[in-house]
């Protein structure tokens, strides 16, 4: 029997989303500011899942259902932000009589098309981290950010003149470059957690190098290892550079030069062998890399070190 495939719910506009929600219509077309506790939790099969057409910042707390992410469930408790672009499918249970308290604040793209957040928003990759990778807030940090959203409540719901866009995306601009901030001070103070990913990180390069799978999958790829460590390749790489100052896939060149340079050393496989043998389909991009990596050329290494 075929499996029925779940078409995620569409919602292309900020008042289809009001009317969803069941509240009253949005003070501007383009941007929203929604008192979660106004929402009633209610039961709809078609909206289990869906795509929303813009951008939300929410801070909830109290919020007693959960929210999947892939194949991970996310259990939300006092203080805890997340962040969704446009496109992102979230998948969401919730009990009936379940309540949820805080704010969520959504952005259209076209609302900030013509400053410069709309090029520079990509670059806040928390945007693009899973769900159960929400930044979790200590009071202090909770405080200035509700402090924040209020102010954009409060342009929100004043009579729009020539000045309250842009009062709205300085609001906005700066919420986000807290919550950069923020997200820093999380990676530290979970260092114990995340230097337990980096020896899985090293471990899961280790074992893709010395097992089959460079044969059966070639090169790894920043996607195949954060999957393979359950997390999201932004947060990974933005985790990474906190801890190192590198990203993912500097982790994995480090591990391929790492692994070239014993081949080169200790077998007499020709740059080319050596290049399939890491999983390269041209010769020529190997010996690319390992020049930018090592400013010698993988036969200049080899001569040099006998």
């Amino acid at each position: 029997m075929k499996k029925e495939v779940h078409i995620p719910y569409h919602i292309q506009s900020i008042s289809e989303l009001h009317s969803l929600l069941k509240i009253p219509k949005p003070e501007h077309p383009l941007v929203s500011f929604v008192d979660l506790s106004k929402i009633t939790c209610h039961f709809d099969d078609n909206l289990k899942s869906v795509v929303y057409s813009f951008y939300t910042v929410c801070i909830k707390k109290g919020f007693t259902g959960k929210m999947k992410y892939g194949q991970n469930f996310y259990d939300f408790d006092e203080g805890v932000m997340t962040f969704m672009s446009p496109g992102q499918v979230i998948s969401t249970e919730v009990s009936v009589d379940s309540a949820v308290y805080g704010a969520m604040l959504v952005i259209h793209p076209d609302f900030i098309q013509n400053y410069a957040l709309a090029k520079n928003i990509k670059e806040y990759s928390y945007f693009s981290y899973a769900v159960s990778e929400a930044l979790h807030l200590s009071e202090k940090e909770q405080t200035m950010i509700t402090g924040i959203m209020k102010n954009i409540e409060q342009e929100y719901s004043s009579s729009i003149d020539a000045f309250s866009q842009d009062v709205m995306v300085s609001h906005i601009e700066l919420l986000l470059n807290y919550c950069n901030r923020f997200y820093n001070r999380q990676f530290i103070t979970r260092k114990s957690a995340n230097n337990t990913l980096l020896v899985k990180l090293e471990n899961l390069l280790s074992d893709y190098f010395e097992g089959d799978k460079v044969q059966k999958l070639g090169l790894p790829t920043v996607a195949y290892i954060s999957d393979e460590l359950n997390v999201s390749p932004n947060y990974l790489s933005d985790l990474l550079r906190s801890l190192t100052g590198q990203s993912t896939q500097h982790h994995i060149h480090n591990k391929i030069i790492e692994k070239a340079k014993e081949l080169l050393t200790t077998t007499s496989l020709s740059v080319s062998e050596t290049a399939f043998q890491l999983g390269f389909e041209y010769p020529q991009s190997f010996n690319k890399l390992f020049k930018n990596k090592t400013n010698v050329s993988p036969l200049e290494f080899r001569s040099s070190f006998n």
